[in-house]
């Protein structure tokens, strides 16, 4: 093709941008283009009572001179410098798959660099937006666009994913019609309500797919064109007053991870699949093979006696399991959810000796011995809030409502951050721990730093920073990201963790969609799947071993249930489904 236009392609995907003037205009997503194809330069007719000067959809749309869908920037100086427009654009190709691509406003003062990566192995397009504040005053910033994406007129349903706890992943098939298209999230985590990231399927039996690598607030809007094509933006949902740049200083979005497939929407899984998997961080460098899990909770909860334990884990590793983990209930003062979180030292009136000789007896039977931890959390009965009452999320004369009896630890303190990582290091010098469950049992609410202003974003990098420190003490050690079950599942927390727990409804029937819903987007290797009771605790309804089990064997597969309980039979039939897990593995 001329220079005019820039082409990346895939193994089934070309993309395709042109440059004009000041930016540079999407041209093409979708199925590779073949070789020596030419496009001509974009010519439109345009409709009566337009601008005289045809203005179609950059990579980074803005507001004020003349486009009038949805801006990819929203910003100002105190309400002016509000309308942004590029007078030039410097695109460097660093290899045959990325681009970085340098958009300026003089009279703003402002800087916009795009990056886009197109995997020629998976067909995904990673992309992220920088700006840059090159000005004098300080910028507010009300919506930066991690992603701005092109849709054809094919393009006409989408697939999105809702719900809540228990029932994670309810899956809603939309058509795109006339208005636009827009799903929020205003919770502070990933949420159980509305997964960040979504599926458009085109009437050729084609399908697009993206999602946010962001653990907090989002947006996604779809939105029709007046040339018959779609934008698609992703990015962060921003708080009234959240995001101020000072001069000289830069903001960077989150990743979008964004695939075409021509096999539909099993192919958009398929290169999610491979792509998350090539940004996972393993200890040792590679992911072992996945070891078969009982998690305590369902069989003890708060219930915790040490010969009991023991007891537990001699049949535990008598069926199979080769990782045990000892949920909520372990330290001092806690006897129900309504204390203590804050607090992680042993409880010396369940655990005498400590937790030593109850992972020693674990470690000797052949299994790991993992841990549940809650750390960004604290209830108000506890040491901890009694000595910090302001490491809380808070606004100065507002209320401070509780969620599961808990507050929210402010993480962008440093105090607080250092706090947490010397008592979970403390847990994992001491003990034999190779695993953390790492919990989030609540909504952000209020959610101000501080300073007094909106601190959801803050706090999504104080989570980040922490799990980063922790992996990088404990290379060794592999962590779940569990929020309530599935309210932190994205793409984000993946690259510092390692296995999801994806519900805490562990009914079988209700997994099946849960499950089908994950998949789109995450591999099974990472989905917490676990073989429950029955009565299902969730739900109460009776199934059979068998198919709860049959159910669970797609993931990473584990036990949510008092094996003592069962009948010899099915303790028998109960571990030769273990046994087969091991095989397929």
């Amino acid at each position: 093709m001329p220079d005019r236009f820039i082409v990346l392609n895939g193994r089934a995907t070309s993309l395709v941008l042109e440059h004009a003037g000041g930016t540079l205009l999407w041209r093409h997503w979708g199925a590779r283009l073949a070789e020596g194809v030419t496009l001509e330069p974009l010519q439109r007719t345009l409709p009566s009572f337009s601008l005289d000067h045809d203005i179609a959809l950059s990579i980074c749309p803005t507001f004020g001179m003349g486009w009038f869908g949805q801006s990819a920037l929203l910003a100002h100086r105190d309400g002016r410098d509000f309308a942004q427009d590029f007078e030039t654009c410097t695109v460097e190709r660093r290899d045959d798959a990325e681009l970085r691509i340098e958009l300026k406003d003089a009279v703003t003062k402002l800087t916009v660099v795009v990056t886009l990566a197109l995997d020629p192995d998976t067909d995904v397009l990673t992309t992220t937006t920088s700006l840059i504040n090159t000005g004098r005053a300080p910028l507010d910033v009300q919506w930066l666009a991690a992603a701005c994406l092109p849709l054809p007129p094919t393009a006409q349903h989408v697939r999105s994913w809702g719900g809540r706890h228990n029932n994670e992943f309810v899956q809603y098939d939309e058509p795109l019609g006339g208005a636009i298209w827009r799903r929020e999230n205003r919770r502070g985590l990933t949420s159980h309500e509305g997964f960040p990231g979504s599926v458009v399927r085109g009437t050729d039996g084609t399908a697009w797919g993206a999602q946010l690598a962001w653990s907090g607030n989002h947006v996604q809007t779809i939105e029709p064109l007046d040339d018959g094509r779609r934008q698609w933006q992703l990015g962060e949902w921003l708080a009234p007053g959240e995001l101020r740049i000072a001069p000289g200083e830069a903001l960077t979005t989150p990743e979008v991870l964004a695939t075409f497939s021509p096999d539909g929407t099993n192919g958009v899984a398929q290169n999610f699949h491979a792509a998350i998997r090539a940004r996972m961080i393993w200890p040792g460098g590679a992911m072992s093979p996945r070891p078969v899990h009982l998690n305590t909770w369902e069989a003890l909860y708060f219930d915790h006696k040490p010969d009991d334990l023991k007891s537990l884990a001699d049949t535990a590793a008598a069926i199979g399991i080769e990782r045990f983990v000892l949920d909520d209930g372990w330290f001092k003062g806690r006897n129900d959810d309504t204390t203590s979180l804050g607090d992680w030292t042993v409880d010396l009136g369940k655990y005498p000796d400590g937790l030593r000789p109850l992972a020693d007896h674990v470690t000797a039977l052949g299994m790991e011995f993992g841990l549940w931890v809650e750390p960004e959390m604290v209830n108000p009965d506890s040491d901890l809030f009694s000595a910090h009452p302001d490491w809380a999320l808070q606004i100065a004369g507002r209320p401070q409502p509780t969620a599961r009896n808990q507050l929210v630890l402010d993480l962008a303190r440093p105090e607080v951050g250092d706090h947490l990582f010397e008592a979970l290091s403390a847990l994992l010098t001491d003990l034999p721990i190779t695993y953390l469950k790492w919990d989030h049992n609540r909504a952000l609410a209020p959610a101000a730093g501080a300073d007094g202003r909106p601190s959801y974003r803050r706090q999504v990098l104080g989570t980040y920073a922490l799990l980063d420190r922790i992996c990088a003490a404990f290379p060794g050690v592999e962590i779940e990201s569990c929020a309530g079950g599935g309210g932190r599942i994205d793409a984000g927390i993946a690259m510092r963790t390692h296995r999801f727990w994806t519900s805490d409804n562990n009914d079988a029937v209700s997994r099946i969609a849960i499950q089908r819903g994950f998949l789109q987007f995450m591999p099974p290797e990472l989905m917490g799947a676990h073989i429950g009771a029955s009565p299902a605790h969730a739900t109460g309804r009776r199934q059979s071993l068998d198919l709860r089990a049959l159910v669970a064997m797609p993931g990473h597969l584990g036990v949510e249930m008092d094996p003592r309980r069962l009948e010899p039979d099915d303790r028998n039939r109960l571990a030769a489904w273990i046994a087969r897990y091991k095989q397929w593995r």
